[in-house]
């Protein structure tokens, strides 16, 4: 009696085991008519079930797993997918192109694996932290029989494994395609230079005709003549200011900067900034005061480019600077480099601006726009291509302090 009651008992324990594991295949047989073959064919109804919601469940997430893929496969920009154990769960078509590999090198790989058989996505994998900011440099990539620009953003799998772990589950690196962009910015970048260079010798002919007619050789000019005369002599200049400052941007974007790097003393870049804006200084009653140590060490710099930079800070400070006030030009040690400092009394510029007051063509608004927006974004890239950095601190009604700093 005992064996009759718990062998059955022994039985369905396994089986119950079995269904646990996910076989469903699992089955009891038990002779006779009574309860233990009831509880038999309950048990094997119930396996039967399951193993068809299991078999529905499984076809409907193969079903989306193959959806899924092919949208990812027909995406016109490369994508991978990394695991949270840094292995790779998947990379479409595009990914694998310009990567030169197959499914097999990659899916599954640990990105230390693939990174040491293929540099390019090493470069990829080697930032791909969500924390690393994006906005980066496009990459420069060889795609599609050309060479190709692509922008790459990293995106954080925010699903989690459970409510304790809040891991993420992984990231995406998404490469977007944005090479037809980068084409019309370089066909930009072109016109302008060309343009600007043809514009330059007309420009220059007329300030040297104005000069002569200038000239008492030439003969009298009565008073209507001689403002008409400094009318066009100051169109002119700022003229040339304009076509010299679209083609500095167009040496910049073309990566072009050509540098001449020597030992340069900083009073005599200051000294040849101050001369250069004096008579517009004087013409506001505005006073230039320098300070600087009795001795500062020599600057690894282009000097001309720098007291450029100098000039383009100069005369923005005298520009919103009220009349009879000062504009300060300081020179101090910080380390191993020199810090070029100006400082003006201006109405100053609002904490919403300041962070695009160096991006291309930005104007503050409601400003005095004289300019065409280029002067403190190339002076940007002057001063990062010396090695320098750039920076301003600024306070409504407080005025303006632009500085940059060059290694010693």
């Amino acid at each position: 009696l005992p064996g009759y009651i718990a062998n059955p008992i022994k039985t369905l324990t396994q089986s119950i085991k079995q269904i646990a594991a996910k076989n469903y295949n699992e089955r009891i047989h038990f002779e006779g008519n009574d309860e233990f073959a009831e509880l038999a064919n309950a048990f094997n109804s119930m396996a039967e079930k399951l193993g068809e919601y299991e078999n529905s469940n499984l076809a409907k997430l193969m079903f989306e797993k193959k959806r899924i893929e092919t949208i990812i496969n027909n995406m016109n920009d490369p994508v991978i997918g990394i695991s949270e154990e840094n292995k790779v769960l998947f990379a479409n078509n595009e990914a694998l192109k310009i990567l030169g590999l197959k499914d097999t090198d990659l899916i599954g790989k640990h990105i230390q694996q693939v990174s040491g058989m293929n540099d390019l996505f090493r470069s990829l994998v080697s930032d791909s932290s969500p924390s690393v900011n994006n906005k980066k440099e496009p990459l420069k990539i060889y795609a599609n029989g050309k060479e190709s620009y692509f922008e790459k953003e990293i995106i954080e799998i925010n699903a989690y494994q459970n409510t304790d772990d809040k891991r993420p589950l992984g990231h995406v690196i998404a490469l977007k395609n944005i090479t037809p962009f980068k084409e019309l910015d370089f066909a930009k970048t072109n016109f302008i230079a060309t343009v600007s260079h043809e514009l330059k010798t007309p420009i220059s002919a007329i300030k040297m005709s104005l000069q002569l007619l200038k000239a008492e050789k030439t003969g009298e000019t009565n008073t209507e003549q001689k403002q008409l005369l400094e009318s066009i002599a100051d169109d002119t200049e700022r003229l040339l200011k304009i076509t010299g400052e679209l083609l500095n941007l167009s040496a910049v974007e073309t990566g072009n900067i050509q540098l001449n790097l020597q030992d340069a003393e900083p009073l005599q870049i200051v000294s040849y900034a101050t001369e250069a804006v004096k008579v517009t200084a004087e013409q506001k009653n505005i006073t230039l005061s320098v300070k600087a140590p009795v001795t500062l060490p020599l600057v690894k710099a282009d000097a001309e480019k720098t007291a450029w930079v100098l000039i383009n800070l100069l005369t923005n400070a005298i520009r919103y600077s009220p009349e009879y006030s000062e504009v300060v030009i300081e020179l101090s040690q910080q380390d191993s480099k020199v810090l070029f400092t100006v400082k003006d009394t201006g109405k100053g510029i609002d904490a919403r601006y300041r962070e695009r007051i160096f991006d291309r063509y930005f104007q503050v608004p409601g400003s005095n726009k004289t300019g065409t927006g280029l002067g403190l974004a190339i002076s940007k890239e002057f001063i990062e291509a010396q090695g320098g950095a750039i920076a301003l601190e600024s306070e409504i009604g407080m005025g303006s302090r632009f500085y940059f700093s060059l290694n010693i």
